[in-house]
């Protein structure tokens, strides 16, 4: 029999909190086994709220040691304490309210709330970590001041907490204590503590006001050497926030703390943002560039929270992308500014395309499929069981895409004037995902008089990938090009247990086309007063026309230019127009997506031959189109790594009407052999010209160089290419960083012959034992290897080095394993299934959030061929049907099953 059961929360009975809480005190005698906190909350009912209002206060695993108002203990018959809240009736209009309370930080498996991590201890509040504390009002529109004293032994020499320090002293019985207060109104899951043995790195900047702030970067001893890129990455999205926001930090001093336990990537408690390991070490020999660009990425992320989600927060947990989808799109500005900085123009518009590519192949591998599925949500939810479950590639990545479609609709400089009246208008509170929209609305109305974001709304409550078919005529008499565009979005996931009769209405997507001649060349298209090459067409309604005139012959559509919004494009382009656009559209997000559309068409039909049972056969002509883009000197390296990288199994699991995990794992094989094969000369002139001598940098141009010559690498070993095998072995023994060492490491271990896999990994694993980060990298790799079964992940599991309890190692190794290795999960037999199924109870036992991500991994499984359909759902019921199952799972496992429905 389960122990939770499952409360359905809606967004609809949302309720102001009946009393203020405008200072909270708290004082920690902090120990693992037993940490005493004392709760000082100063408490003011609402004008409002019904004089008899109770003081409703939530609390999980909590002792309770006393409870006192004004200086009184409090009777016994005037609170009420159960598994998850105290309540106090009877409370004056404005008290004092103390209460006192034990929780065991060495016991907290779950790493939400107080929790010991490496001996250290560390906390993590959002979403509803801090009731693990103490009993508190754990609601984001809750907002207070908090003054913070900590008190441990000698143990524990580093003692931090929110904003700026204000004493430290040592005690009569020997134990340090350290004051600290933060100046600044915050909901409680902003609150941070850290104690420990740590060491840090920090530096001092002047604001763009003129004040002098401490930067402090803490680690485990003897890691520091390891901090520099995250402090030096700190100091740019400092610099940028104030250049491109003008927002400044608003507290003496910002500190980043890594922990190796972290259920997350990093939290941005108000001034002590406390990260996950793998987002702040790095050097050249145990980091790859894919690391130190997510550092920089993560650390920005966090730092602008500071303003979007710390100063102005949300209102409730339905608003989340009100600070996740902003901040999500402020760090992908920031990076892609950091990678364009100091390059020619050129260069720059191509680093920044590379950064959007980037981002777009994550949108369409990891929200795509959920807005297909189960689990499908509107970035802004109408209702959740468990808000845990609700920090979702929707949220954060398309909630970024919404933001960014308002800043296309604005500009630049409208976008930035309607930061700024944001700002104006909510500085200091908590709000709604609707505030946002209408400070932005008002700089669209003054810059088109008589329209509104009304539609454009719609993005924040209807779920679902829109789709978008064109339609062009082209009249060669008038010599005129008529675009139609026709908007369609079938109710999906939550919408589809809806009321019968729930219709959705149109978005307002902002599309933005080009037109190229037969030749290539682009096509001047009227629009307002002057010419342009790129039109942004606003489709408000189902179905728009836009005539184009002076168009001789019939165009090549270039749609969707720069991924405008997002959503799939219906057009039926022919194989020599997408070769057309792959060779010649100036639109560079564009032309990548014109490769990917032939490599998808080519691997899919591959995919359909191996199904039948037919021999599989690459087109000469995807071949002559891939040479194309791989011997283009106008081409920098960094693009054309994206641009000669086939599309992932997921994004290909979306075409297909059944899908079939080992088929296109076959067909992606097979035709990335036969690349390697048919263009070995070039794969080997591009492997030669793309070496990196010399001085380890992150920066685009050598880190673009490498991802070029590690994909030749890949493509000459899979296509098993004589000499092959021995380039990757130099590689291997010679590699001065990272990023080369692993992508050897790669290519054998996944194409190597006779011990030479087996003897590189484990001459890696011998050199880097000590790594922990370095060691989740030679689990992944692994995991996702082309011959490892669940057999060999087991095996890995044996290993000494692997624990379930660390959510890294449980990601490098499980979640890799079950996410991202088709051929090793996806079994007739229901072995990887069964697995799944064991490696999520397991994980529930101990932390249900991160079980709860590994439960999403079979979301989608009444989309799969018959075959594998329903050993996935029999895992699913063994899942669901197990008793004592947290909340966390039982929703998401719960409306898997209902998805067949």
């Amino acid at each position: 029999m389960r122990t939770e059961t499952p409360v359905t929360v809606y967004r609809k009975d949302y309720q102001p909190y009946p009393y203020a809480i405008p200072e909270v005190a708290l004082a920690f005698d902090l120990d693992p086994e037993s940490t005493e906190v004392r709760s000082t909350l100063k408490v003011e009912r609402k004008p409002d709220a019904p004089a008899d209002a109770p003081l409703v206060l939530d609390g999980a695993d909590l002792e309770l040691v006393s409870v006192q108002v004004d200086g009184q203990p409090w009777p016994a018959a005037r609170y009420t304490l159960d598994e998850s809240t105290l309540t106090l009736t009877g409370l004056p209009a404005r008290a004092a309210v103390e209460i006192v309370s034990r929780c065991r930080p060495g016991a907290n498996s779950t790493l939400m709330g107080l929790y010991v991590s490496g001996g250290n201890f560390f906390t993590q509040c959002e979403a509803e970590g801090f009731r693990r504390i103490t009993w508190f009002a754990d609601r984001p529109d809750v907002m207070s001041r908090y003054r913070v004293t900590l008190r441990a032994g000698a143990d524990y020499p580093v003692l931090l907490s929110n904003g700026n320090l204000l004493a430290t002293r040592i005690l009569p019985d020997g134990r340090q204590e350290a004051e600290w207060e933060d100046p600044f109104p915050k909901p409680c899951y902003l609150f941070a503590l850290v104690a420990g043995r740590l060491t840090h790195r920090e530096t001092k900047v002047r604001t763009a006001s003129g004040r002098e702030v401490l930067l402090q970067v803490y680690s485990d001893p003897g890691s520091e050497d390891r901090t520099e890129w995250a402090l030096e990455s700190l100091v740019r999205a400092l610099r940028w926030d104030e250049a491109r926001f003008g927002l400044e930090l608003d507290l003496d001093r910002f500190m980043v703390v890594a922990v190796r336990d972290f259920n997350m990537g990093a939290m941005e408690n108000k001034g002590l943002n406390i990260f996950n390991a793998a987002y702040v070490l790095a050097d050249p020999q145990t980091a790859t560039d894919a690391n130190y660009e997510g550092i920089e990425a993560v650390v920005g992320h966090e730092y602008f929270h500071n303003w979007t989600g710390n100063r102005v927060t949300c209102r409730d947990w339905f608003q989340l992308s009100l600070k996740e989808g902003l901040t999500v799109f402020r760090d992908q500005e920031f990076t892609a500014d950091m990678m364009a900085r100091g390059l020619e123009p050129g260069a720059a518009a191509s680093a920044r395309a590379v950064k959007r590519i980037d981002d777009v192949v994550t949108l369409r591998a990891a929200q795509y499929p959920e807005d297909a599925g189960p689990m499908a949500h509107p970035i802004r939810p109408e209702s959740y069981q468990e808000i845990g479950n609700f920090y979702t590639a929707t949220v954060y990545e398309k909630g970024a895409e919404v933001i960014r479609m308002q800043h296309t609709l604005l500009g630049e400089a409208g976008f930035r004037a309607g930061m700024d009246e944001y700002f104006r208008r909510h500085d200091g509170q908590a709000v709604t995902c609707d505030d946002f929209v209408a400070a932005m609305e008002s700089v669209y109305q003054r810059q088109h008089p008589g329209r509104d974001l009304a539609v454009f709304r719609r993005w924040y409550r209807q779920a679902g990938t829109p789709r978008v078919a064109v339609a062009l005529h082209h009249d060669a008499a008038a010599r005129r090009c008529t675009i139609t565009l026709t908007q369609r979005c079938p109710p999906v996931g939550v919408e589809k247990r809806a009321d019968d009769g729930y219709v959705k209405a149109p978005f307002h997507i902002p599309f933005a086309i080009g037109l190229l001649d037969p030749h290539g060349r682009a096509l001047p298209l009227r629009q307002g007063d002057g010419t342009v090459e790129t039109a942004l067409l606003e489709l408000t309604e189902e179905s728009r026309q836009w005539v184009f005139e002076d168009i001789d012959a019939r165009p090549v559509p270039s749609l969707l230019r720069g991924f405008s919004a997002p959503v799939i494009v219906e057009y039926d382009w022919t194989d020599a127009e997408l070769a057309l656009l792959s060779a010649h559209d100036s639109d560079p997000f564009a032309r990548w997506e014109a490769g990917q559309e032939l490599a998808t068409r080519q691997i899919l039909a591959l995919a359909g031959r191996h199904q039948a049972g037919q021999p599989m056969q690459a087109e000469d002509a995807f071949i002559q189109a891939w040479r194309a883009l791989l011997t283009d000197p106008a081409l920098d390296a960094g693009y054309r790594a994206r641009a000669l990288a086939l599309p992932s199994e997921k994004t290909l699991a979306e075409r297909m009407e059944a899908i079939d995990p080992p088929a296109l794992a076959a067909a992606r094989d097979y035709l990335r052999a036969e690349l390697g094969r048919q263009l070995a000369a070039q794969w080997r002139a591009a492997f030669d010209q793309n070496q990196t001598p010399g001085e380890y940098s992150p920066a685009p141009e050598p880190a673009g160089k490498r991802a070029l010559k590690n994909l030749a690498l890949a493509h000459l070993m899979a296509g098993g290419v004589a000499g092959a095998q021995e380039l990757a072995q130099a590689q291997f023994d010679q590699a001065g960083n990272m990023t080369d060492s692993l992508a050897a490491l790669s290519a054998l271990v996944n194409y190597g012959q006779d011990q030479a896999p087996a003897q590189a990994l484990q001459a890696f694993y011998t050199r880097w034992q000590d790594d922990p980060l370095v060691i989740d990298k030679w689990f992944t790799l692994q995991a996702t290897a082309r011959g490892t079964d669940v057999d060999r992940v087991r095996a890995l599991m044996a290993h000494p080095a692997f624990t379930l309890r660390n959510p890294n190692r449980a990601r490098a190794l499980v979640f890799q394993f079950c996410l991202n290795n088709a051929r090793g999960l996806h079994r007739p037999d229901g072995a990887g299934y069964a697995f799944w199924a064991e490696q999520v109870l397991a994980l529930d036992a101990l932390n249900p959030e991160v079980a709860a991500r590994l439960a999403r991994a079979l979301d989608n499984w009444a989309r799969f061929v018959p075959a594998l359909r329903t050993p996935m759902q029999h895992a699913l019921q063994r899942v669901r049907e197990h008793a004592g199952l947290s909340r966390n799972v039982l929703e998401i496992v719960s409306k898997a099953l209902e998805f067949a429905a």
